[in-house]
């Protein structure tokens, strides 16, 4: 089984571990023409916005974008690459705006921020709350939101 190293994280796995303020910064990756040909595909979304180079050589942004909701899964998977909640954690709930194209070719990571934990419902099982943002090799924030995740405690 593949397994890659946390990058800015310590081994945090466990609710107690965590602390409200702790940032986590993900590795790059770059967004290319065929994760966005193959989102189109996947999702049925073949938009001009991010297939027809022609037409969007008028356009407001000079050039073909990737779909926001592809960024928004990429930043779920880099994130889970750095930050003890997204790794360890099930995805609850997202709150989220995009702000900005990400271009063919542009280099994203994800900075990330504990700012909630609370008790869970279920025992064992408490919440925690992340603020993150998406940007791209300028530093710009080409999206940003929270997302909210149950993460099991040491305690039964």
């Amino acid at each position: 089984m593949l397994s890659l190293p946390s990058v800015s994280s310590p081994d945090a796995a466990f609710f107690e571990d965590l602390k409200v303020g702790r940032e986590y910064i993900s590795p790059g990756r770059t967004v290319t023409e065929t994760d966005v040909m193959i989102f189109a595909g996947l999702s049925g979304d073949y938009n001009v916005l991010h297939t027809d180079a022609e037409h969007m050589k008028g356009s407001l942004f000079g050039e073909r974008i990737a779909h926001g909701l592809l960024g928004l899964a990429i930043q779920q998977g880099l994130a889970s690459r750095g930050e003890p909640a997204a790794a360890h954690g099930l995805l609850t709930a997202v709150k989220w705006k995009f702000k900005g194209p990400i271009r063919l070719g542009d280099t994203i990571h994800v900075r990330s921020r504990i700012v909630g934990l609370k008790e869970g419902v279920e025992p064992g099982q408490q919440l925690v709350t992340v603020e993150r943002q998406v940007m791209n090799q300028h530093g710009e924030v080409v999206q940003e939101g929270e997302t909210e995740h149950v993460l099991g405690s040491r305690k039964p």
